[in-house]
């Protein structure tokens, strides 16, 4: 028997859990107070979108570290070689965004969003604020431009990154290198990081057609002497050249490697990388599995948030064959499963779950329907039934109840089997009984989880 709960985070490896540091930064997230110019109907449209695509790329890519933060306490000759070596030796490499485009749509993304400048300053658009920037190097194009004309092309939404903080910028005027200043720059500092921004905002905003959603990752605690932070000082920037734009980290909550306990009854955005680096990473790295992820993307639904998955293209701009192969296995599941996934929101509680077995509950925006997405239910081959009992729903005299993906009229090769649904009400909840009907794979079964649709439900 199934026992109600109210939150459950996903199962992950040790080595994929977030930091103490990153479970503070989502804890924070939500207690966060925002100023805000994003449109209700833009808020609206991120909920009911439910997945993004995150794209983290930048010159250190080549190295296979940590995205610009390998820059913060560093020695002078490291930063130096940073600087002046990095941008030598990146090769031109056999960028394909059309590619990536493909992929994104097939799994079922309805946006993305490119790291265009990270912390380190390094800018994948030629702009005239610095010198460094992809143009100067043996790729020689606007990557800017190419994914956004790519993903446009599949009706995917294009997001940009874009950070206020510039490495770039501090190791010019002869700072130290840090996103933790000891004490505030002074005015003329501030005068000057705020051109150097403004000139890159306006770049992204006026070159690249509508932009449809930013993120903003950091300079929140950089004030000016009028008391607009960096960030905010972007974001005005943008708002005021672009007002129908999104604007997610840093006008709403964007809880980083680590989900919220319980739903929120609010619009927010959830990122996590596939493995454990936001960057490429050749070596030491851990990749999550397909179902880790669909697990990721339902939890994240259930409780009322959007999923921004982090993918990490190596130097040459290539996605490797272990991301592609998770993102085609997404892709798989949402083909069969992607109504359960957008315009849904929390049903009265995240799932219900027995020693073995979790089934989430989402519902249709509108309320016509809930969705139970089976975890944990090990051996359930095709042909065989398995009986399920929902505690909080209860069904009505319109109720109707199916597998998405199957017809249950017949299963493959077994013409004498019943492959129909059934479902009666109880006193203690809604007995279901349905067949593993369809043929996913060929040679073994296939074990993500089959999605129950129960019509016109009650609450019980």
């Amino acid at each position: 028997m199934l026992n109600v709960h109210s939150h459950l985070l996903p199962e992950m490896k040790p080595e994929q859990k977030a930091s103490a540091d990153e479970i503070r930064m989502a804890e924070n997230m939500f207690e966060k107070a925002f100023e805000t110019r994003n449109q209700p109907e833009k808020l609206e449209w991120l909920r009911d979108a439910g997945m993004g695509l995150f794209i983290h790329w930048s010159v250190d890519s080549q190295l296979g570290c940590v995205i610009s933060h390998s820059l913060v306490g560093a020695s002078s000759d490291y930063v130096e070689r940073f600087y002046t070596e990095l941008p030598r030796t990146l090769e031109k490499g056999e960028w394909d965004f059309d590619h990536l485009a493909h992929v994104a749509k097939l799994a079922g993304f309805q946006y993305a969003v490119l790291t265009t400048k990270h912390h380190c300053g390094f800018c994948l658009w030629p702009s005239e604020s610095t010198d460094f920037h992809v143009g100067n190097t043996e790729i020689g194009r606007d990557l800017v431009r190419e994914y956004a004309e790519a993903f446009r092309k599949q009706g995917i939404k294009v997001g940009f990154y874009f950070s206020p903080e510039d490495f770039w910028f501090l190791r010019r005027e002869g700072l130290t290198i840090t996103r933790s200043p000891k004490e505030p720059y002074g005015p003329e500092v501030m005068e000057a990081y705020r051109r150097h921004l403004g000139i890159q905002m306006r770049e992204l905003m006026e070159n690249y057609g509508p932009v449809d959603v930013m993120f903003f990752d950091g300079g929140e605690t950089m004030y000016g002497e009028d008391g607009i932070s960096l960030q905010q000082y972007c974001m005005n920037i943008a708002w005021d050249l672009q007002p129908e734009l999104l604007i997610t980290r840093g006008a709403i909550p964007t809880p980083e490697q680590k989900l919220p306990e319980d739903g929120e009854d609010q619009t927010w955005e959830g990122c996590v990388t596939l493995g454990t680096a936001w960057q490429y990473q050749p070596t030491n790295e851990t990749y999550k599995t397909g179902e880790e992820v669909i697990r990721l993307l339902t939890d994240t639904r259930a409780k009322g948030g959007t999923l921004l998955l982090n993918i990490g293209p190596d130097a040459r701009g290539i996605l490797c064959r272990e991301q592609e192969n998770i993102l085609r296995e997404l892709a798989l599941w949402h083909f069969i499963n992607g109504e359960c996934i957008h315009s849904v929101r929390p049903w009265r509680v995240l799932c219900e779950e027995d020693a073995e077995r979790k089934i989430y509950l989402l519902k249709k925006k509108d309320g016509s329907c809930v969705y139970g997405v089976i975890f944990g239910e090990k051996s359930w081959d095709r042909t065989q039934r398995r009986e399920f009992i929902l505690h909080s729903v209860r069904a009505t005299a319109k109720t109707a109840v199916s597998v998405l993906g199957q017809s249950g009229e017949l299963t493959e090769y077994h013409p004498e089997l019943d492959a129909a649904p059934y479902f009666h009400q109880e006193d203690d909840g809604l007995h279901v009984c349905v067949m593993n009907a369809q043929r996913i794979y060929c040679g073994t079964q296939w074990r993500n989880p089959l999605v129950l649709k129960i019509t016109n439900p009650d609450l019980a």
